[in-house]
């Protein structure tokens, strides 16, 4: 079990890692004629940027404290915060009938939640 968390952890970062370089160096109208990127023309450039930064955060946080045993408990936070996430992702998606994507971030959504208790259970690191 402990290897299937490490994969999701992996998985997720990677997502996180695509999703966060695209919000941060990808300018806003750019990213809004892409698919899926709709939500952007509704919005500023610093909220699609500060969201990209979290991304970024949420790759590091995933991985890093587990790999390095420095403060472990930060991956299931982090995994928890970014469940936060993709509700917000999928509410947005939602109104503007992207079903597809509200379907991929509940994949997501799930992996993180997978982690969340794999890690706050049975399976924490560091222990």
């Amino acid at each position: 079990m402990n290897l299937a968390l490490w994969i999701s952890a992996g998985l997720l970062t990677a997502v996180a890692m695509a999703g966060g370089l695209s919000k941060t160096f990808i300018p806003r109208a750019r990213l809004a004629a892409q698919h899926g990127g709709e939500w952007t023309r509704d919005v500023g450039q610093g909220f699609v940027r500060t969201l990209g930064i979290l991304e970024l955060l949420a790759a590091i946080g995933l991985i890093v404290p587990g790999v390095l045993g420095i403060a472990p408990v930060m991956v299931p936070v982090t995994a928890a915060c970014w469940i936060a996430l993709m509700i917000g992702a999928m509410i947005t998606h939602g109104r503007l009938g992207q079903f597809g994507l509200v379907l991929l971030n509940a994949v997501y959504l799930a992996l993180a939640l997978f982690i969340v208790c794999g890690r706050f259970g049975p399976w924490p690191l560091g222990s």
